[in-house]
């Protein structure tokens, strides 16, 4: 286990900081990734890392930026420690969806997935046992 774990769970209150996947509904732990990967010059400063479901970890990877849709302008994926969630998200309680309201939080929604079927499932029962958002 990553020894910054338990430091960076309790910041997170035990959630993925992208999609706010509540941790207790797993099997096991969440990982501990890099906002800013190693490999585009990151660090293992504790800013710089980041509560991530296995889903949100596998799909940003090494990615930092992706194309907005709509402005079809590169812009940075959500930040944990720069950006607020509720400037940049809105969730849908009756879908379970997750809106990207603005450009950030629209290429973070496509480029981890987060409304795959999936994750709209699991989110809808989360939201019925009140466990999330």
């Amino acid at each position: 286990m990553n020894p910054y774990y338990t430091l960076v769970a309790d910041r997170a209150a035990h959630r993925c900081e992208y999609c706010r996947a509540p941790e207790i509904v797993f099997n096991f732990h969440f990982e501990v990734e890099h906002i800013v990967p190693l490999y585009r010059g990151g660090n293992d400063e504790i800013s710089n890392l980041a509560l991530a479901c296995r889903s949100c970890n596998l799909r940003k990877g090494t990615n930092t930026s992706g194309i907005d849709s709509t402005s079809n302008t590169e812009v940075s994926l959500f930040h944990p420690r720069q950006d607020r969630w509720d400037e940049h998200f809105q969730v849908q309680t009756e879908s379970g969806a997750i809106a990207g309201m603005t450009p950030t939080g629209r290429v973070t929604v496509t480029g981890l997935g987060m409304n795959s079927q999936a994750q709209l499932i699991a989110r809808q029962l989360w939201i019925r046992l009140g466990l999330f958002p």
